[in-house]
């Protein structure tokens, strides 16, 4: 993944998703191609899971979720694993993660900028990933800014 090149980002919007609809909810479903180094988005009520690849398991799934507050939160996941890798492994698929999420969360953001277009107080909804591995070395939650701050980089 690397650099974000919004040229190699594909966007697809399921049904019956539009740029305003879901809010609470909305999920993304981004994949990418290791020998193009495209990026794939799907947006919609429920993941793409056709997508993922489940030998890899390199997607990042997220989705606007409200906090104990009742504000919007983005909330993502990365699938480091769930014991079927060894410890080493795991480490260097949390640390490729680690490495990358800032290109995948540009490619969730920038593409669905039409709905921040709709909702632009949720570029400022703090965004949070959650690495999910059974390993508690790996198993981390990390705060990741705000959609805005990923636009201003683009």
């Amino acid at each position: 993944m690397s650099d974000f090149n919004p040229q190699k980002l594909s966007v697809k919007l399921m049904p019956p998703a539009t740029s305003e609809q879901p809010i609470e909810g909305r999920k993304y479903t981004l994949t990418h191609s290791d020998i193009t180094a495209e990026l794939f988005l799907d947006i919609g009520y429920v993941y793409n899971y056709e997508a993922v690849n489940w030998k890899m398991r390199d997607e990042v799934l997220a989705k606007w979720k409200k906090d104990k507050h009742g504000r919007l939160n983005l909330v993502g996941k990365a699938y480091i694993d769930g014991g079927e890798f060894g410890e080493s492994v795991s480490g260097i698929r949390f640390n490729i993660f680690k490495k990358e999420m800032e290109t995948a969360l540009k490619g969730i953001v920038y593409g669905d900028l039409p709905f921040y277009d709709n909702y632009p107080d949720l570029l400022d909804a703090p965004i949070f990933i959650y690495y999910e591995s059974v390993y508690p070395q790996y198993r981390q939650i990390y705060y990741y800014g705000t959609p805005r701050q990923y636009l201003e980089q683009i």
